[in-house]
């Protein structure tokens, strides 16, 4: 079996951000991803992390206002200062919690801007991004997200993750966070998708779709597909990021048959 992680943004929203570190230890991870750590005090979240012995993986720079609609900002011309003030405040972050991999949102197409000025805009800020953190030794991965959740949002595929990164330039470090749902989502075929950009995966997250909700209550084979990540020369973590279908506990009690083995 894969190394599997928790999302602590999108399981155990029972409980405060703060208590969901140590639901994540007792439930019996050691790894966890924030999406956006940025409502608490990065030493107080290091507090927790180092009290149940659980180390962070990865967390995502600044994507806007997120309750006004935001979903990133990194295609956005209009908005670059942001992005490149969110990038310094991720680092900041990174460093106190000792992440080396955080994650760059693209964010919609903006209105009124083409697609060729977006996907410039978006490599530039890549460009920017990769080398700032790589002062800090922190990695840079980006995500494709579908379409159907989130209408016009830029980067939406494998292929298309892979194209940018490689106009990023031929020693880009950046990789690709493959989203199975958002894939699954998006028609891409699972198994042959992240078998044939291996080389280009850093960090893989998984839920079932429809619905996003945790593995075992839709459609997608998950014995097959972590036999294929088993098979790859993938070293990174597996992260249940999904939206539990009750709580957190009973979904959680579903997966053991994964990541107790």
């Amino acid at each position: 079996m894969p190394r599997f992680a928790i999302n602590v943004s999108t399981l155990f929203t029972e409980y405060p951000l703060i208590e969901r570190f140590a639901k994540a230890a007792n439930a019996g991870f050691s790894h966890v991803e924030i999406q956006f750590p940025y409502e608490l005090n990065a030493p107080c979240i290091k507090e927790q992390l180092e009290k149940h012995s659980i180390k962070a993986i990865l967390m995502n720079i600044p994507a806007g206002d997120w309750s006004a609609g935001d979903r990133g900002i990194a295609c956005d011309p209009a908005r670059v200062s942001e992005f490149r003030n969110g990038v310094h405040t991720c680092a900041k972050y990174a460093q106190i919690l000792e992440i080396k991999q955080v994650n760059c949102l693209s964010g919609k197409l903006p209105a009124n801007v083409s697609a060729k000025t977006a996907e410039s805009t978006l490599i530039e800020n890549l460009r920017y991004a990769e080398s700032y953190l790589q002062r800090f030794g922190i990695k840079l991965v980006i995500e494709p997200i579908n379409t159907v959740d989130i209408p016009e949002f830029f980067l939406h595929s494998t292929q298309q993750a892979v194209d940018i990164i490689k106009a990023c330039g031929a020693d880009s470090s950046i990789r690709v966070q493959s989203d199975i749902y958002h894939m699954q989502m998006m028609g891409e075929n699972l198994i042959k998708t992240i078998t044939f950009h291996q080389q280009w995966i850093a960090h893989i997250q998984v839920a079932d779709a429809p619905g996003r909700h945790e593995p075992g209550t839709g459609n997608i084979a998950f014995n097959d597909l972590f036999t294929a990540i088993d098979q790859m020369n993938y070293e990174g973590f597996v992260s249940f990021e999904y939206f539990p279908e009750h709580t957190t506990e009973i979904g959680l009690s579903h997966l053991a048959q994964w990541h107790l083995q």
